[in-house]
């Protein structure tokens, strides 16, 4: 079975080849999809093969799909990534791949957090092309927050403006192990996926056992956020940024399915180790 991934070079993607290794699914029969096949040259040492697409190059996708039976699409960001996940899904179409899985974002057909609309798009464009699916519906990584922990440590502070919102967070490398569960095992539905609730008084009070220094949580209204982030020169992503706060305080990166859990057959890395990690 030959299994193809794209953004095989990304942080989530390494992870996800690491895994399907692990899980013995031989490195020839492993396709990293990339647009510049010179960052795989770790993986091409490793034996998996290294085959060169670009989102903007259609006709680029019918050999890199070649032969190719599942095959994991990583979301890429920002606007009009629907777009570009269009040309991948229309090719693995028309490439005959027999199963395709999606990472998307929890709670993806009911959320306002600002990624949510190109997600849902691409769930649809997946729906509509008739290739037999996962939607692997992911709740924020651990490491959206843990790569702030240095600057906290430095500051003395957090700024969001969460609320008591709660995060059903995991690490990055625990997702990157459902996604290869999924390829090498899984069945077609909808998968929610999410570890331990977190909020982000629970993210600080965990820097601060692990650090040992003190970090106060800042918990501003939507309008006082925006102007920090505006005086911090975020610019045009302030807004962004304040609209993802305003879903996580709306329970939207929740979830209580057990199902990432279940993937596993594990526990999954806490909170704190991910802090400590990143420490």
């Amino acid at each position: 079975m030959v299994i193809a991934l794209t953004g095989a070079t990304g942080n989530l993607g390494r992870l996800v080849v690491s895994e399907f290794l692990d899980r013995g699914v031989p490195a020839s029969q492993v396709v990293a999809i990339v647009r510049d096949p010179g960052k795989a040259a770790d993986l091409a040492k490793l034996g998996v093969v290294v085959r060169e697409a670009d989102y903007s190059d259609p006709a680029g996708w019918a050999d890199a799909l070649r032969d190719v039976e599942r095959l994991l699409l990583i979301s890429v960001s920002g606007p009009g990534a629907s777009a570009a996940h269009r040309t991948v899904i229309d090719a693995a179409a028309q490439a005959g791949v027999g199963f395709v899985a999606y990472t998307s974002i929890v709670n993806a057909d009911r959320s306002s957090n600002p990624l949510a609309p190109e997600h849902l798009a691409t769930e649809r464009l997946i729906e509509a092309s008739g290739l037999r699916h996962a939607l692997l519906r992911n709740a924020w990584y651990h490491e959206v927050y843990t790569r702030l922990v240095g600057d906290m440590v430095d500051s003395g502070e957090l700024v969001a403006s969460t609320g008591d919102g709660r995060v059903s967070g995991a690490a990055r490398a625990d997702f990157a192990a459902a996604a290869a569960a999924v390829l090498v095992d899984g069945e077609a539905g909808v998968y929610e996926l999410g570890g331990d609730d977190f909020t982000l008084a629970d993210f600080v009070a965990a820097v601060e056992r692990e650090s040992g220094r003190s970090v106060a949580l800042r918990n501003l209204s939507d309008t006082e956020h925006a102007a920090h982030l505006q005086e911090a020169g975020m610019g045009g992503a302030a807004q962004f940024a304040v609209g993802v706060d305003a879903s996580i305080r709306a329970g939207e990166m929740q979830t209580d399915s057990a199902l990432l859990r279940r993937l596993l057959g594990r526990p999954l890395r806490s909170l704190e180790e991910s802090v400590r990690l990143a420490l």
